[in-house]
């Protein structure tokens, strides 16, 4: 699987979005858009990217622009991805 499919697959999953109701691609909107996109489901989120690739997110390597849209958020993992490979 893709890294790309990963995360949306997550995001899914964590926000209980119907595939055939929500498209997601890179250019969509996270934070302030989707309205089920809380805190809770970031920490859900990122420790299901934790448990998945086997990295660790600290605190200070995420903000807000880390999820302003699926591409920025997936560019975050491909690069935290990509230190541990």
């Amino acid at each position: 699987m893709s890294i790309y499919s990963d995360v949306t697959g997550m995001l899914r999953s964590a926000l209980q979005l119907d595939e055939g109701l929500v498209q997601l691609n890179l250019d969509s909107g996270l934070l302030g858009v989707i309205p089920e996109f809380d805190s809770m489901a970031v920490v859900t989120v990122l420790t299901a990217l934790e448990d998945h690739y086997g990295f660790i997110i600290e605190d200070d390597e995420v903000d807000a622009s880390t999820f302003e849209t699926v591409g920025s958020f997936i560019q975050f993992v491909e690069e935290k991805y990509n230190s541990i490979t």
